[in-house]
């Protein structure tokens, strides 16, 4: 088994799952942690913050401060994202045998259709990447055409991993339903919205076509909320009802209260980037109507429990989404079809098969 430790950023905040970035660093660490690989995960939390935690930890799994951490001690450094990468170089550990490094998007040396990074930000994250080509043992992507655009950029290299992302196999049981008693269908939106330090452009695509949503199911006896973080102030309250942001085991009771899991995209498609909340709505039983156009548009149909809209075409996505709120659904094969392909645990597999073959 291998001595792990995973790293994602130096900020000062309190390890939270609440945005995916977050939920991800956690289960994918507790997943390995659960093969049995030692996992520290290294973050820059006050002391009494990791004294006093928020998340569960375990023998196999614990919080480090990341100021402190002594990279050889580790067989395998993970980084998450290419803050994760950049954060391993500023504490003094890129140079380390075996980095592994996770990006939730690639990047070219141009701008492309399909990846919403422009300007100075998009060539901050490929130098990074060239980074990562010289220095990193393996590189970990979200789908296949992450994986050729990497190849592309890169030449072919054979150590690229295709790890999408996941969900619980056990999530909290229901504890109170947060929404009005109000006879409207309830959609959601669940996720970030990004903002002004980060992918500017998409937040104003999602924000408008949220706006414009709300508007037409308002007409459907059905009204939309939006949970997660981001910036928010041009959600129109009228038509749309922002929540907050919320735990992650909190957030679970939106989603099972809800009627309908609404997937909305930056563009007119997503070159690389997969939506996560396909793999929560799906688990938590809630049916989807998601705008196609993601690599992991699959899941939807193969789950059985939602539909695709054309992309852009809101006025379908107001029908889809009355039609899927009032529709006799098979959840249970839904929920054993996500328990079956993409829990935590099947992600993992690929690390696990990885790490035996090199440190058993």
């Amino acid at each position: 088994m291998a001595k792990i430790v995973t790293v994602y950023n130096s900020w000062r905040r309190r390890f939270e799952p609440v945005d995916m970035s977050y939920i991800r660093w956690l289960k994918i660490s507790e997943a390995l942690a659960r093969r049995g690989h030692r996992v520290d995960i290294a973050t820059n939390e006050l002391v009494w913050w990791l004294k006093k935690s928020l998340v569960q930890m375990n023998q196999n799994l614990r919080r480090v401060p990341l100021s402190t951490v002594k990279w050889n001690d580790y067989d395998v450094v993970k980084t998450l994202f290419h803050f994760g990468f950049d954060t391993l170089e500023a504490y003094g550990g890129k140079d380390h045998p075996f980095v592994i490094s996770k990006l939730g998007s690639v990047v070219a040396s141009e701008d492309r259709d399909g990846i919403y990074f422009y300007g100075k930000e998009r060539e901050r994250m490929y130098l990074t990447q060239e980074k990562i080509n010289r220095s990193s043992s393996y590189v970990t992507v979200l789908s296949k055409p992450a994986k050729r655009l990497w190849q592309e950029c890169f030449r072919k290299r054979s150590n690229i991993l295709v790890v999408p992302g996941g969900v619980d196999r056990d999530i909290p049981r229901p504890v109170r339903n947060p929404y009005p008693a109000d006879n409207r269908a309830r959609c959601i939106f669940a996720g970030n919205l990004y903002g002004k330090q980060s992918q500017p452009e998409a937040n104003s695509v999602l924000i408008g076509k949220l706006n414009r949503l709300g508007r037409l199911l308002s007409r459907r006896a059905a009204r939309l909320y939006v949970l997660g973080s981001g910036e928010v102030r041009r959600l129109e309250k009228k038509y749309v009802c922002y929540l907050g942001a919320a735990s992650y085991e909190e957030a679970w009771d939106y989603l099972r209260f809800a009627d309908v899991g609404i997937v909305v995209s930056a563009g007119k498609f997503q070159h690389n980037n997969e939506s996560s909340k396909i793999y929560h709505y799906v688990r938590a039983g809630l049916p989807v109507v998601s705008e196609a156009g993601f690599p992991n548009d699959n899941v939807v149909i193969e789950s059985r429990l939602g539909f695709l809209s054309e992309n852009g075409d809101l006025e379908q996505m107001a029908a889809k989404i009355e039609e899927a709120a009032h529709k006799d659904w098979d959840r249970d094969y839904a929920i054993n079809y996500i328990l079956d392909h993409h829990t935590w645990d099947k992600r993992v597999e690929v690390y696990d098969t990885l790490l035996k073959n090199h440190f058993s």
